[in-house]
Protein backbone atom coordinates (compact mmCIF):
# COMPACT_ATOMS: atom_id res chain seq x y z
CA UNK A 1 0.00 0.00 0.00
CA UNK A 2 1.05 3.67 -0.67
CA UNK A 3 1.57 5.80 1.71
CA UNK A 4 -0.96 8.33 1.08
CA UNK A 5 -3.39 5.44 0.67
CA UNK A 6 -2.40 4.06 4.76
CA UNK A 7 -3.10 7.58 5.47
CA UNK A 8 -6.39 7.80 3.69
CA UNK A 9 -6.84 4.60 6.06
CA UNK A 10 -5.80 6.45 9.51
CA UNK A 11 -8.19 9.26 8.67
CA UNK A 12 -11.04 7.14 7.52
CA UNK A 13 -10.64 5.63 11.59
CA UNK A 14 -10.24 8.83 13.17
CA UNK A 15 -12.65 11.14 11.73
CA UNK A 16 -16.22 11.66 13.90
CA UNK A 17 -19.12 9.99 12.27
CA UNK A 18 -21.19 13.33 12.69
CA UNK A 19 -19.08 14.94 10.02
CA UNK A 20 -20.55 12.63 7.75
CA UNK A 21 -19.74 10.18 5.69
CA UNK A 22 -15.92 10.28 4.76
CA UNK A 23 -14.79 10.25 0.88
CA UNK A 24 -10.98 10.16 0.12
CA UNK A 25 -9.53 9.79 -2.98
CA UNK A 26 -5.70 8.93 -2.72
CA UNK A 27 -2.43 8.82 -5.41
CA UNK A 28 1.11 8.33 -4.95
CA UNK A 29 2.03 11.90 -3.87
CA UNK A 30 -1.14 12.73 -2.03
CA UNK A 31 -4.39 12.54 -0.55
CA UNK A 32 -7.75 14.58 -0.69
CA UNK A 33 -10.24 14.35 1.79
CA UNK A 34 -14.35 15.40 1.76
CA UNK A 35 -17.51 15.17 3.20
CA UNK A 36 -20.74 13.38 1.97
CA UNK A 37 -20.42 14.19 -2.45
CA UNK A 38 -19.39 11.22 -4.78
CA UNK A 39 -17.60 14.03 -6.78
CA UNK A 40 -15.06 15.86 -4.54
CA UNK A 41 -15.88 19.05 -2.88
CA UNK A 42 -13.94 22.06 -3.77
CA UNK A 43 -13.56 23.03 -0.12
CA UNK A 44 -11.61 19.99 1.30
CA UNK A 45 -9.00 18.81 2.92
CA UNK A 46 -5.41 17.73 1.64
CA UNK A 47 -1.78 15.60 2.52
CA UNK A 48 0.16 16.27 -0.93
CA UNK A 49 4.21 16.41 -1.56
CA UNK A 50 4.60 19.66 -3.06
CA UNK A 51 8.09 20.94 -4.62
CA UNK A 52 11.03 22.56 -2.74
CA UNK A 53 10.55 25.85 -4.39
CA UNK A 54 7.16 26.17 -2.53
CA UNK A 55 9.05 25.79 0.80
CA UNK A 56 12.00 28.17 1.14
CA UNK A 57 13.47 26.01 3.88
CA UNK A 58 13.09 22.68 2.16
CA UNK A 59 15.78 21.11 0.19
CA UNK A 60 14.39 18.56 -1.83
CA UNK A 61 10.49 18.42 -1.48
CA UNK A 62 8.03 18.99 1.38
CA UNK A 63 4.46 17.61 2.36
CA UNK A 64 1.65 20.50 2.52
CA UNK A 65 -1.66 19.21 4.59
CA UNK A 66 -4.52 21.00 5.68
CA UNK A 67 -7.88 23.00 4.12
CA UNK A 68 -8.09 24.12 0.54
CA UNK A 69 -10.55 26.38 -0.86
CA UNK A 70 -10.38 25.45 -4.82
CA UNK A 71 -13.24 27.37 -6.46
CA UNK A 72 -13.26 28.89 -10.13
CA UNK A 73 -13.94 32.55 -8.33
CA UNK A 74 -11.08 33.87 -6.16
CA UNK A 75 -13.85 35.95 -4.40
CA UNK A 76 -15.64 32.36 -3.59
CA UNK A 77 -12.32 31.56 -2.09
CA UNK A 78 -12.01 34.65 -0.24
CA UNK A 79 -14.93 34.46 1.33
CA UNK A 80 -14.99 30.64 2.70
CA UNK A 81 -11.50 31.73 4.42
CA UNK A 82 -13.17 35.28 5.56
CA UNK A 83 -15.45 32.86 7.01
CA UNK A 84 -13.29 30.97 9.04
CA UNK A 85 -10.92 33.81 10.06
CA UNK A 86 -13.63 34.93 12.12
CA UNK A 87 -13.59 31.93 14.70
CA UNK A 88 -9.40 32.26 13.99
CA UNK A 89 -9.26 31.22 17.97
CA UNK A 90 -11.05 28.60 17.69
CA UNK A 91 -8.95 26.41 15.36
CA UNK A 92 -5.95 27.98 16.55
CA UNK A 93 -6.32 26.10 20.21
CA UNK A 94 -5.81 22.94 17.91
CA UNK A 95 -3.74 24.01 14.61
CA UNK A 96 -1.12 26.43 16.39
CA UNK A 97 1.01 28.75 14.99
CA UNK A 98 1.90 26.07 11.82
CA UNK A 99 -1.26 26.84 10.44
CA UNK A 100 -0.82 29.85 7.50
CA UNK A 101 -3.77 30.98 5.80
CA UNK A 102 -2.98 32.29 2.64
CA UNK A 103 -2.83 31.81 -1.50
CA UNK A 104 -2.50 28.33 -2.44
CA UNK A 105 0.55 27.08 -3.27
CA UNK A 106 0.90 26.96 -6.80
CA UNK A 107 -2.33 28.83 -7.87
CA UNK A 108 -2.55 32.23 -6.17
CA UNK A 109 -7.06 31.96 -7.15
CA UNK A 110 -7.13 29.26 -4.65
CA UNK A 111 -6.92 29.90 -0.96
CA UNK A 112 -5.67 27.24 2.32
CA UNK A 113 -5.26 26.68 5.81
CA UNK A 114 -2.19 24.61 6.13
CA UNK A 115 1.24 23.99 6.72
CA UNK A 116 4.25 22.26 5.48
CA UNK A 117 6.71 20.17 6.57
CA UNK A 118 9.92 20.37 4.73
CA UNK A 119 12.14 17.34 3.72
CA UNK A 120 9.93 14.61 5.99
CA UNK A 121 11.58 10.82 5.18
CA UNK A 122 8.72 9.50 3.43
CA UNK A 123 9.88 6.10 4.01
CA UNK A 124 9.72 6.46 7.86
CA UNK A 125 6.73 4.21 8.91
CA UNK A 126 6.16 6.76 11.74
CA UNK A 127 4.86 9.20 8.75
CA UNK A 128 1.50 7.28 7.73
CA UNK A 129 -0.28 7.93 11.23
CA UNK A 130 1.98 11.63 11.93
CA UNK A 131 0.35 12.70 8.38
CA UNK A 132 -3.56 11.26 9.12
CA UNK A 133 -3.67 12.17 12.89
CA UNK A 134 -2.74 15.91 11.83
CA UNK A 135 -4.92 15.83 8.49
CA UNK A 136 -7.61 14.77 11.02
CA UNK A 137 -7.03 17.95 13.11
CA UNK A 138 -7.70 19.63 10.49
CA UNK A 139 -10.56 17.94 9.67
CA UNK A 140 -12.17 17.95 13.06
CA UNK A 141 -11.90 21.90 14.00
CA UNK A 142 -12.63 23.00 10.51
CA UNK A 143 -15.07 20.91 9.14
CA UNK A 144 -17.57 21.96 12.02
CA UNK A 145 -17.07 25.70 11.53
CA UNK A 146 -18.17 25.25 7.77
CA UNK A 147 -21.86 23.94 8.56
Amino acid sequence: MELFEEVAEVVRGLVPRELGTVRQRSHKYGVKVWFDTEKPAKEHYEAQVIGKRYVPEANILAIELGFHAEHPKVADNDATIAGLLKRERTWRKTLGQEAVVGEFLGRDSWRRISETWPDPDLSDPELVLELGTRLTDYITVIEPLRR
